[in-house]
């Protein structure tokens, strides 16, 4: 009888453990109101990085913002939005070119989900052959989706020569993506792409047209944290005179 327990109980540990490392293919959190964040991980130089998005449940379906960088998560990501809010994604708009933000744009337009990013992200994704949007926008763009109005915003060169920020200035919630780290990064991250002369002025137009956000939402940190964008341009400015020397 103990031998049928203990085999039960491992059983049961097995199955708890497998369960939750298959949740932490995709998380879901709440952020406010309809706004909710959800993260994917891949593997970057090793460790595992968390990657995270924005999706917004309005009257005229699901907005989503950035893709799942996990490619596996693709269409789990639609099921569990599907399963929660009985909605359908309608929308989805990439921030800037690399893999952990527009991999799905092509997997979300054949599921007939209207994809979009700027003109220099679309030349950047062809240039660097990653997946590419079915619409473009050529400047900055306000929509207007159900109850909810939000703003593309391109401050600059930061993180990329194409990254975007999105802007939601009733709610006061900055969607900044990769262009903002967190408070408790010690440096900008990943430099390849990257404008580090432009990157604190880049940050400053961001501050100035943003003003005091609630909620800023980032791709590899905490976004709880208000002061991301303050802690980014002080390392930005850092940058700067680094380069200078």
């Amino acid at each position: 009888m103990r031998t049928i327990i203990l085999t039960i109980t491992c059983i049961l540990a097995l199955t708890d453990v497998f369960g939750q490392a298959e949740q932490a293919k995709l998380k879901i959190s709440h952020l406010t109101g309809d706004f909710y964040i959800y993260t994917t991980y891949n593997v970057y130089e090793g460790s595992q990085i968390p990657a995270n998005g924005m999706y917004l449940v309005t009257k005229n379906g699901v907005v989503l913002f950035d893709t799942p960088w996990d490619t596996t998560q693709f269409q789990a990501l639609l099921d569990s939005i599907q399963l929660k809010h009985k909605e359908m994604v309608v929308l989805c708009f990439a921030t800037h070119w690399h893999s952990d933000k527009t991999a799905g744009l092509e997997y979300y337009r054949q599921q007939g989900i209207k994809t979009y990013t700027t003109v220099l992200t679309d030349e950047l994704s062809k240039q660097n052959n990653k997946k590419r949007a079915e619409f473009l926008m050529a400047k900055d763009t306000v929509f207007q989706v159900g109850q909810y109005s939000f703003e593309t915003y391109y401050p600059g060169q930061g993180h990329t020569a194409d990254n975007i920020v999105i802007w939601f200035k009733k709610e006061k919630i900055l969607y900044g993506g990769c262009l903002i780290k967190g408070v408790d990064d010690e440096n900008l991250g990943y430099l390849g792409d990257a404008n580090v002369t432009e990157y604190a002025p880049t940050l400053k137009r961001v501050q100035k047209k943003c003003r005091k956000p609630k909620f800023i939402v980032i791709a590899h940190s905490d976004w709880k944290n208000i002061h991301s964008l303050k802690h980014s341009l002080v390392m930005a400015k850092e940058l700067k005179k680094k380069n200078r020397r």
